[in-house]
């Protein structure tokens, strides 16, 4: 410990190098000029990161601002979709029973627009291959015999019934994309661990 001006100075480690060293002043943090010029630069890059960080920040929050209702619906189905695509991740296609490796869609037996208010009930969404959602319409006839034994009767039934119309809210549709992202989350951690 030295004395400087009347206050007594211990003995620190440089914020760099990590030696110890005595100061020559109370605020002093590194042991060198060197040592100075390294922890300036540090300090530098630092405040450059906070910058870009909170630059992004503000970014994204003026992004997801102007997002339109569309765009909400957009992102619910896609958090919905992956969480149906990992639930059913060891079945085979809902309407041909095939295995492949190619693409696997989450495939809606009551279709997103003729039925809107279906879109994120889980049980009118089915992993599906791409062949079927897309060049066979859904593959209609099949899916539902496989819906049926996958789900049940009274449920299908209750799936062709008559619903309420329903038009989702912003803060509906970003409800909707968080549960299944935490949902699809829970799953694969579940299978994980």
């Amino acid at each position: 410990m030295q004395q400087n001006g009347g206050y007594i100075l211990k003995i620190k480690t440089c914020k760099v190098c990590k030696e110890k060293y005595e100061p020559s002043r109370t605020r002093q943090v590194v042991c060198s000029p060197m040592c100075g010029i390294e922890y300036a630069k540090k300090q530098k890059n630092a405040q450059e990161r906070i910058t870009i960080a909170a630059q992004r920040t503000i970014y994204l929050k003026a992004k997801e601002s102007i997002k339109s209702r569309s765009d909400w619906a957009a992102e619910a189905q896609q958090s919905f979709n992956a969480f149906i695509r990992e639930r059913d991740k060891h079945l085979p296609c809902i309407s041909c029973g095939r295995f492949h490796n190619g693409q696997w869609h989450a495939g809606h037996y009551r279709t997103v627009g003729a039925h809107p208010e279906l879109r994120y009930s889980e049980l009118n969404c089915s992993k599906q291959c791409s062949v079927c959602n897309n060049h066979k319409h859904g593959n209609i006839v099949d899916y539902r015999i496989n819906l049926s034994k996958k789900i049940g009767v009274d449920k299908l039934e209750w799936l062709e019934g008559n619903h309420e119309p329903k038009k989702y809210s912003i803060d509906e549709l970003k409800e909707i994309k968080q549960y299944y992202k935490n949902k699809l989350k829970e799953l694969k951690d579940g299978r994980s661990g």
